[in-house]
């Protein structure tokens, strides 16, 4: 029952991020200085269930193969700073939310910053691009997916079923 019910966790969070990379992709890639992926907004989904992870992270990497157009350093190293993002959100999940949300924030301005930078924005120093990068992610899991906590928050146990 526990790995059923995280392999649908899994699969329905994969499915709504890739639904909302897809439907948001103008402001959803980084071939601007300034990318906002409203899907990122499900980053907090960890503090109710561990399938979170591995869903983000599916979900991550297959918006990055069917849309991106950045490549294998995108689809690898942007799908592995969601995969890190969404396991400390899940370690740190009975701290504060407001913490416990902070990592994919950090760690996507630090990897995806650092690669944008080499990739598309060679003559523009890298705290630049890790800045809007994390202002980006900021907007994303603070302001879009921490009001997001606050709705699943009240109805938490009937929405997860968290058995884990």
């Amino acid at each position: 029952m526990k790995k059923s019910i995280y392999i649908v966790h899994s699969a329905v969070i994969a499915a709504i991020y890739i639904a909302l990379t897809w439907a948001f992709a103008p402001i959803s890639f980084g071939h601007n200085i300034f990318q906002l992926r409203v899907s990122e907004a499900l980053c907090i989904l960890p503090l109710f269930t561990p399938g979170a992870v591995f869903g983000l992270f599916a979900g991550c990497f297959l918006s990055n193969l069917l849309f991106g157009g950045l490549g294998i350093i995108d689809l690898v190293l942007g799908s592995l700073a969601t995969l890190i993002g969404a396991s400390l959100t899940y370690a740190l999940r009975k701290k504060n939310p407001l913490i416990a949300i902070f990592p994919p924030v950090i760690v996507n301005a630090l990897i995806v910053g650092g690669y944008l930078k080499f990739l598309l924005f060679t003559n523009i120093h890298a705290y630049v691009i890790m800045g809007y990068t994390f202002l980006g992610e900021f907007l994303a899991v603070y302001v879009l997916g921490f009001p997001l906590y606050l709705a699943l928050k009240k109805h938490a146990s009937k929405i997860f079923r968290n058995n884990f």
